[in-house]
């Protein structure tokens, strides 16, 4: 904070924000942490009672730390309240964290849950993403402002050592075999999102010099886990949202050892990396809009910190890497915002070449948008094709559809599952991630309705019975019950099998048989084919699925039925539907009417991360085939056209 040329440097309309919503922020009162709250994930499963307060409180918190560090307020204990508002208003915050019983969400805190009791116990702290966040936004609180707490809240500092030694520091020393280390192979993003976090604590607050060099090497070796599992083609089963908060919390621990340890602790030179910094590009359908497999939302949230993106792809040399990035960051009006978390809003700020990038004249970087959209992409690790009419542009049809099985981390029951998006703007979706309870991460995840397959764009292979739908209440369609029914089955057997990609002009086509994913004994195989065939002289750019069962040992006499979930006005013709999207453009579902019966069921949403996405309703498209005209024989193959309305 005492070099004010880099702060002075902020461009006016971020700092003005900053300084805007930190003005606001002083007269709301400051969330309180409830036990009843926390309570409730044993009780109810409700977590966000709890994790949404925690979460304000760490957003309020970094807030009054940078409107503090922009305009440099320092003020001696002596001095009357008001002589540095945003300076005290950080340290109450910074307080308020230090006395919290929890830095633990609750349906993590296995210790609890160990004991049969409902409120945390403070001399057993359980390390896991809520004290990571807590820690690392203490040390970068401390490490900007610490000379004017020294000196408007002397013995602060003191105070948040001492709780990130009992609470982080203890715990990740001397318990080993937490399960985010990924001993067993399994290191999900857990695994950087924490290990980054107590290396960022570790070397800002640990004055230890023996201990610090400890914790360093261990979250270096803990890290090695999570690079060892990486797929070499850079995708991600948990989807783009996950993106950031497992791989680019890799690069950022990654960044942070090479500017403290130098050239012997300079690991960005992977190869592995340079596939990883592409997988959110890849995903990119235009505008705020992504391929969204497991939990992630449609539309990605502003509150990224795409300045990691911007300085990796200028390291490596990717000019589509640091354009997609430039572009979507430049696009949020501000160079960085305090939700994107206190030590990536300060990385953001403190970098010239961002700052440069984004402010007055970086909105010059949305001209060209989508220059960097690749007309193929195809990730075999995690079996994800995306495809487009035309590269470089968002303009046109945009596919993609994935295999995979169902045991991938965030799944959805969704083996097969395709997208369209018209003009960059997602039209037949996949509805992503709703509010987590308790159960989300537990043997009743499936009861979570906009995870199961009868509400992805897959088969159904009894649509007539909708199981899987109830009534337009607050929970949604009706429980699942596992292993009962005819949609799909969670677990990793229940895959996608001879999985086939092939690439060219004009078509571009993805193939699977997706019956090990149901029930056994139902079919004998069912090839789904998905084609994206561009524009020809005498043929418009179009999209062509065709779903062809084969018998199982139960004959397969039944018709089946294939779901679409689809954002937008949809109005039902004869062997057609007509999709008017929000920002004006037309697509046309067309089927042969003799061969397939439709029927349409609109869906309310009130789940307010799925609202954010979707608005209040989605509406899915069902259609049904009849049994086969053969006695004994498999139901008749299923083949739907979609298209730009001429």
């Amino acid at each position: 904070m005492t070099d004010r040329a880099v702060w002075d440097a902020v461009d006016a309309t971020t700092r003005t924000a900053l300084l805007t919503a930190a003005e606001a922020e002083l007269g709301r009162p400051a969330p309180v942490s409830r036990a009843s709250d926390w309570a409730r994930a044993f009780r109810d499963g409700v977590r966000t009672a709890y994790e949404d307060r925690a979460r304000e409180l760490r957003h309020r918190t970094a807030l009054f730390v940078l409107a503090a560090v922009l305009t440099g307020e320092s003020a001696p204990a002596q001095a009357p309240p008001g002589a540095a508002p945003h300076l005290d208003a950080a340290a109450d915050c910074l307080m308020a964290l230090a006395e919290a019983s929890t830095w633990c969400w609750a349906p993590h805190d296995r210790f609890t849950t160990a004991r049969g009791e409902t409120v945390p116990d403070p001399d057993e702290p359980f390390l896991d993403l809520g004290a990571a966040e807590v820690a690392s936004l203490l040390a970068w609180a401390d490490h900007v402002l610490g000379p004017h707490l020294d000196e408007r809240v002397p013995g602060l500092r003191r105070r948040l050592r001492r709780e990130v030694r009992l609470r982080v520091f203890e715990p990740f020393l001397r318990i080993r075999d937490w399960h985010w280390i990924g001993l067993d192979g399994d290191a999900h993003n857990w695994n950087p999102w924490v290990h980054g976090a107590v290396l960022t604590a570790a070397l800002l607050l640990c004055d230890d010099e023996e201990e610090r060099a400890e914790i360093v090497r261990l979250a270096a070796v803990g890290l090695d886990r999570f690079v060892e599992v990486l797929p070499d083609d850079g995708g991600v089963d948990e989807g783009v949202a996950y993106w950031w908060q497992g791989a680019c919390r890799l690069l950022e621990a990654l960044d942070l050892l090479a500017a403290v340890g130098g050239a012997p602790c300079d690991a960005r030179d992977l190869p592995v990396l340079a596939e990883v910094v592409r997988y959110p590009y890849r995903m990119h359908f235009g505008g705020p809009w992504y391929v969204n497999v497991g939990d992630a939302p449609a539309r990605l949230p502003d509150e990224q910190p795409w300045h990691v993106l911007f300085r990796w792809g200028g390291r490596l040399g990717d000019a589509e890497v640091s354009g997609h990035a430039r572009a979507r960051g430049a696009a949020r009006g501000v160079t960085v915002s305090h939700q994107d978390g206190l030590g990536r809003a300060l990385a953001g700020l403190s970098d010239p070449a961002w700052r440069a990038a984004t402010g007055r004249d970086g909105k010059s970087a949305t001209a060209g948008a989508g220059a960097w959209l690749p007309r193929d992409v195809w990730l075999p690790r995690v079996q994800v094709l995306v495809t487009r009419e035309r590269p470089g542009t968002a303009a046109g049809l945009a596919l993609a559809v994935k295999g995979g099985h169902n045991d991938e981390r965030h799944n959805h029951l969704d083996v097969g599952t395709y997208w369209v998006a018209l003009d960059g703007e997602p039209v037949i979706v996949d509805l992503g991630q709703p509010t987590y309870t308790a159960d989300s991460f537990g043997p009743d995840r499936y009861r979570a309705w906009p995870l199961r397959s009868a509400w992805h764009n897959v088969p159904d292979l009894d649509p007539d019975s909708d199981s899987d739908a109830g009534p337009d209440s607050d929970a949604g369609p009706g429980p699942h019950r596992s292993g009962t029914g005819s949609g799909q089955l969670p677990g990793a057997a229940h895959r996608a099998r001879d999985v086939r990609v092939r690439t060219g002009d004009p078509t571009t086509e993805w193939s699977a048989d997706l019956a090990p994913a149901y029930p056994a004994g139902l079919l004998g195989a069912l090839r789904r084919t998905v084609r994206l065939v561009r524009a020809t002289p005498g043929e418009p750019a179009h999209i062509v699925v065709t779903d062809e069962p084969a018998g199982g040992p139960d004959g397969g006499t039944a018709g089946f039925g294939v779901r679409h979930v689809i954002a937008g006005d949809v109005r039902l013709d004869e062997g057609r539907a007509t999709v008017a999207t929000a920002t004006g453009g037309t697509l046309r579902i067309g089927w042969d009417p003799a061969l397939l019966t439709a029927d349409l069921r609109e869906q309310p949403l009130r789940d307010p991360l799925l609202r954010l996405s979707w608005g209040d309703r989605l509406t899915r498209l069902t259609l049904r085939t009849g049994p086969s005209r053969v006695p004994g024989g498999p139901p008749g193959a299923a083949r739907v056209r979609i298209e730009r309305a001429r």
